[in-house]
């Protein structure tokens, strides 16, 4: 089903020209510098490729012939099969390789790897038949790596690929026709590998050479650099009916081109942005892809608002959405600016607010127009699929409208140091809410590694919430006595969900349940402490007792109140009276305080805490409206 999907995309994505997808036997491949050389191979310089982005210079993206060489050190018979035709990186192209010596970085000359490099090209000269291609093939006839010691510009290029210019050609040689025509013709020869018997593909069901090994996955945060495999047997303990390496489940090779390298457009490509984000653990990343079958106005801010929630309207994506070591850098901002994109954005967000009653907004037929969504973990040299799903656009709009509904709670309004809370919550300011903070950062070393690929599936299926994330927010709470916003969403929304607890968005006096009412006693007993003592207290109740309260109320409550009996008397006037209402209305349906609080418990008491809290610093004319 996923390699299916995948290599469906591929045909859609080639004609599109954003994506930039090479056709079957070649890659797209971060490409340094060149070698312009004159028409009878002789030198003419070197120049450098790369791009200025966000401040640093970047390789640009190719399209060239062959994929990735095979990985492994580079040995005397492993040489040749590490050369690619007319690009590779220094040690080949030009026998040079940089090491550190007492003064620094330096050149060294690398014959081995020139060696092959070039003897294989000047081996298929006269099949190519090409006057560029046989400039190249005198160049590297008459180019000596100990030239190169004196080029110190090359130093630059150490982990660069090159590739090959004539002087006044507007194309580089691996692009000209004949050039092309050669590579599509004799590319297994030249990658030493035999064509395959003919196999019946499992994804398409067509006749097919199978491929030996698939094209390595790039993109999937804290995984090989040099990419992994999502198909692939290693082991003989795989292996079955004497059938090796990825025979053992038969992939057309056009079709492991194809699924691969939509992949990793999806990935690692120019629109990555669009299709790609990073939740969970910052040592253990679950890596998201995501596409519709057909381009869709989804599709286009789906990520953004995946990543900021409802603030992707009105402000750039902060560094603590995961996504801070993007090559790209930041552009959340600037696609925010763009008009376009704000009409989009602000069509599904009305879309989320009011479900399928907003569909035909979207300018499709969202009841047919199928959504899908992978996540991949790295694993060694591996990726491990955490999950597939796959809906209609309708069906993941209500499944979003449902999650915000639930997690709804009432908001803390804006001033001028505060913007407000978003009205929906990013994914990754959930997560944040399970791990401690590193100054102004969250921790996200002790996000547990769990819970990102569950919650992220409650929220597109409308399935319970991961019970690990509401048991870590209770813990947090204890840790540090906080009950922000975040941290009531996630609350809220485990107990209507998971719980059943039918729980209002904002303050809910009628509510009856102890532990709700206790945790409302315990914010008008704090409110009381900072309205007689004043705000800039060095330790309140909450610092103090908060923790103990909410788990065990009964050895705790009498002795706050005997405190706030304490507090209560520097109040005057009405502030008094209607203070001591408040509390006697908190404490008339009470026949006692609980001798502890179970788990459900404990998050009706935080939730108590937050309603009455935000509703003591809400404007009374600003007071929501109870729901």
């Amino acid at each position: 089903m996923i390699l299916q999907r995948l290599s469906e995309l591929y045909d859609r994505l080639t004609d599109d020209e954003r994506y930039r997808l090479a056709p079957f036997g070649y890659s797209s491949q971060r490409i340094g510098f060149r070698v312009v050389i004159g028409p009878n191979g002789a030198l003419h310089g070197f120049e450098d490729m790369r791009v200025e982005i966000d401040g640093r210079l970047r390789p640009r993206e190719l399209v060239v012939p062959g994929g990735d060489k095979p990985s492994g050190k580079v040995t005397e018979n492993s040489a040749p099969s590490k050369v690619h035709l007319l690009r590779n990186d220094l040690p080949f192209i030009l026998g040079l390789k940089v090491e550190e010596g007492s003064e620094g970085k330096m050149l060294m000359p690398s014959p081995m790897e020139y060696e092959a490099f070039r003897e294989k090209h000047l081996a298929v000269e006269a099949a190519v038949a090409d006057p560029a291609f046989s400039a190249v093939c005198r160049f590297l006839q008459t180019w000596n790596p100990t030239h190169g010691l004196a080029h110190a510009e090359l130093l630059e290029f150490a982990s660069l690929q090159g590739v090959f210019q004539v002087l006044g050609a507007e194309e580089h040689v691996h692009d000209r026709s004949a050039v092309r025509a050669w590579w599509d013709a004799n590319r297994t020869k030249w990658i030493g590998e035999e064509a395959a018997d003919p196999v019946a593909c499992l994804v398409t069901g067509l006749t097919a050479p199978a491929a030996r090994t698939h094209p390595p996955v790039k993109g999937v945060r804290g995984g090989n650099t040099t990419g992994c495999s999502i198909v692939g047997f290693n082991e003989m303990a795989f292996e079955s009916y004497g059938r090796k390496q990825s025979f053992n489940a038969p992939v057309s090779d056009r079709v492991a081109f194809k699924y691969v390298t939509a992949l990793n457009a999806l990935l690692d490509g120019p629109e990555r942005r669009r299709h790609c984000i990073t939740l969970g653990n910052q040592d253990a990343p679950l890596t998201i892809a995501f596409w519709t079958e057909q381009p869709t106005l989804f599709e286009d801010v789906f990520a953004m608002v995946l990543r900021s929630g409802s603030d992707a309207l009105t402000r750039a994506e902060s560094e603590n959405d995961g996504e801070a070591e993007d090559a790209e850098g930041d552009l959340a901002a600037d696609e925010a600016q763009d008009e376009g994109v704000r009409k989009r954005l602000e069509v599904f967000l009305d879309a989320i607010r009011e479900g399928t009653e907003r569909c035909s907004d979207l300018g499709e037929d969202p009841r047919r127009t199928r959504f899908y969504l992978l996540g991949l973990a790295p694993n060694a040299a591996r990726i491990a699929v955490r999950f597939f799903f796959t809906a209609t656009l309708a069906e993941l709009l209500e499944n979003l409208r449902r999650h915000h509904r639930d997690i709804a709670v009432v908001r803390r309004p804006p001033s001028e140091k505060f913007r407000g809370d978003p009205e929906f919550p990013p994914t990754w300011l959930l997560l944040d809410q399970t791990c401690p903070r590193a100054g102004v950062k969250a921790d996200r070393k002790k996000i547990p590694p769990v819970l990102a690929g569950p919650l992220l599936t409650a929220i597109l299926t409308g399935s319970r919430y991961p019970e690990g994330l509401y048991g870590a927010v209770i813990r947090r709470i204890h840790a540090d006595r906080i009950v922000n916003y975040p941290r009531a969403c996630i609350i809220k929304g485990h107990l209507n969900r998971n719980f059943r607890k039918e729980v209002t968005m904002a303050l809910d006096p009628e509510r009856k349940d102890p532990a709700y009412r206790i945790g409302r006693l315990f914010a008008a007993l704090e409110k009381t402490q900072k309205d007689a003592l004043g705000e800039n207290l060095s330790a309140t109740i909450r610092d103090r007792f908060f923790g103990a309260a909410s788990a065990t109320p009964g050895p705790v409550f009498p002795r706050l109140l005997r405190t706030y009996q304490h507090h209560l008397s520097k109040l005057e006037g009405g502030r008094k009276v209607m203070r001591e209402r408040l509390v006697q209305e908190i404490l008339d349906p009470l026949e006692g305080f609980p001798a502890h609080l179970n788990l459900t418990e404990q998050g009706l008491f935080a939730l108590g805490y937050y309603h009455q809290t935000q509703n003591f610093y809400t404007p009374r004319e600003q007071t929501p409206a109870d729901a």
